[in-house]
């Protein structure tokens, strides 16, 4: 594809050119490298959130914990979600004081120490106090990492890698999914089937830790606090092989400071500035719906209760749980990936509308087998609900997984992006909460006719997504403020909610940041 039509004509135009592939080009591809660490957040991220549907397969687990059910088992499935938004009010504060990477680093190493707590559980109290602090590490871990990844990207990669970060969560579902599979196979009839995988838990995590003097600070943040010469140094090692006098760089920093400037004659940015102004109000309403609709689509059924949902279908036994976990856990690694390659090339607004569509479809056929199922026991109805739970959970990946946190990053300005992206995660991990605790009772006591609700909110999903949810693809940053702010834009009104004229300057996207 084109340049400008990844980024818009005034940004490509300063763009360097070069006669080979970004790979071959030294500067861009330890730029890409290093971004893997930051990217690495998503996968652990889909260890953590992944776990509890292996253990819950492995028969030593529960036997181990009396075999938790209801709200029991709710509340140990709940407890990561609870402890994500427990810190949810302070992990955007601590991205904006202490910046991006102190956050990261801090959040990998509460996962660490969580995960020794939790493989040495010795009753149910101390497991689910782990997994609280593992969803503490995890909203520290996760939240910063895509603000870092957009900061810091080469303008044409934005897009891509911003798509690829939570699709690397099913990297860390199928190392914990095998990890499950593998001690339920061979370490039976003993504690460590399960010890093991919490033991793993913190490998990811480690290795953050063991690079993390590799990544850099966001030159956004640099910029915000001050350190305008360190940010210009920053960009020009990573765009232009250090020359600071390239156009690009000139550029860049000329926009970005000029936004910061913006800003600081603004008042300071408040959370009520998420909903001033009718382009935030709208920015704010669809980073809750992409949050709300990732889990109340149905996908958390599956993803948290799995086990529950084959035993409705008649497969109990828990090697073959496992193994399907495994398997489908590998899948949606694939079908995720291949959508966030394909996001520049298809666009924002189609993937979603492509997904509520294919979700809502096969959660029609899944529900009408599982119904038939339940008075025929036929093995061919079982194999059908199986195979439509990953033609689901496809439909699911390919606008869920890649761009469940990289629209709404897309679409906040610099000022409200944490605090937007922090509405979205309470959004998501709220979500979970009340979904870990109503799904298993309500699977335990009503089956297949709970699906009917998912069906019913996925004809909700398709008609929000047909008419809120814009199109981002080929506009730099301060072109899609024009889409939600319009002429506004160009007297900054969208950044603190001050009505038009209160203060003078470009738009709040005008960083072209990428």
């Amino acid at each position: 594809m084109k340049d400008q039509s990844i980024v818009g004509e005034a940004l490509a135009s300063v763009l360097p050119q070069y006669d080979r592939h970004w790979f071959k080009v030294p500067h861009l591809l330890e730029l890409n490298l290093i971004l893997l660490i930051p990217l690495l957040s998503s996968a652990v991220a889909g260890y953590d959130g992944s776990l509890m549907n292996g253990l819950q397969s492995i028969s030593e687990w529960k036997n181990y914990f009396g075999n938790p059910e209801g709200s029991v088992l709710g509340v140990v499935n709940a407890a990561q979600s609870i402890g994500s938004v427990i810190s949810l009010p302070f992990v955007g504060i601590m991205s904006d004081r202490i910046g991006r990477r102190q956050t990261l680093l801090s959040g990998a190493i509460v996962i660490v120490i969580a995960s020794i707590i939790q493989a040495a559980s010795v009753n149910y109290g101390m497991f689910v106090f782990a997994r609280v602090l593992v969803g503490v590490g995890s909203m520290l871990v996760v939240q910063p990492s895509p603000m870092l990844i957009t900061e810091l990207a080469y303008p044409t990669h934005r897009g891509k890698y911003t798509s690829a970060f939570w699709t690397m969560y099913y990297l860390g579902a199928i190392l914990a999914s095998w990890a499950s599979y593998g001690t339920q196979k061979h370490l039976s009839l003993s504690d460590w089937s399960w010890r093991v995988p919490s033991i793993i838990q913190a490998g990811f995590p480690l290795v953050q830790i063991a690079l993390w003097c590799f990544v850099p600070e966001s030159p956004r943040w640099l910029i915000a606090n001050g350190k305008k010469k360190e940010a210009e140094e920053l960009l020009a090692r990573f765009h232009t092989a250090g020359d600071t006098s390239h156009p690009l760089i000139q550029f860049e920093m000329a926009e970005i400071s000029h936004t910061i400037e913006m800003e600081s004659q603004a008042a300071k940015t408040e959370w009520s500035a998420l909903v001033k102004t009718p382009g935030n109000r709208k920015r704010t309403f669809i980073a809750v719906c992409v949050g709300a609709f990732a889990q109340w689509n149905g996908v958390a059924v599956v993803s948290y209760y799995l086990t529950l949902v084959l035993d409705t279908v008649g497969v109990t036994d828990s090697d073959t749980q496992t193994l399907i976990n495994g398997l489908l856990q590998i899948f949606n690694f694939i079908a995720a990936g291949s959508a966030a390659l394909l996001v520049d090339r298809l666009g924002r607004r189609t993937l979603f509308l492509w997904s509520a569509v294919g979700m809502l479809v096969s959660f029609i056929v899944w529900t009408a087998c599982s119904a038939v199922f339940s008075t025929t026991q036929a093995d061919g109805l079982g194999r059908t609900v199986i195979a439509f739970v990953f033609i689901f959970f496809f439909h699911y990946d390919i606008a869920y997984t890649p761009l469940l946190l990289g629209y709404p990053t897309e679409i906040f300005p610099y000022s409200i992006r944490s605090k937007g992206l922090t509405v979205e995660l309470l959004s998501v991990y709220g979500s979970l909460i009340v979904l870990a605790f109503v799904n298993p009772i309500a699977l335990n006591n009503i089956g297949w006719h709970y699906y009917i609700f998912f069906c019913c909110f996925d004809v909700l999903v398709l008609a929000v997504t047909w008419f809120a949810f814009p199109e981002t693809k080929g506009h730099a940053l301060e072109e899609i403020a024009e889409v939600f702010d319009g002429p506004s834009v160009l007297h900054g009104s969208a950044i603190s909610g001050k009505e038009d004229g209160d203060f003078v300057g470009k738009g709040e996207h005008a960083e072209h940041i990428v």
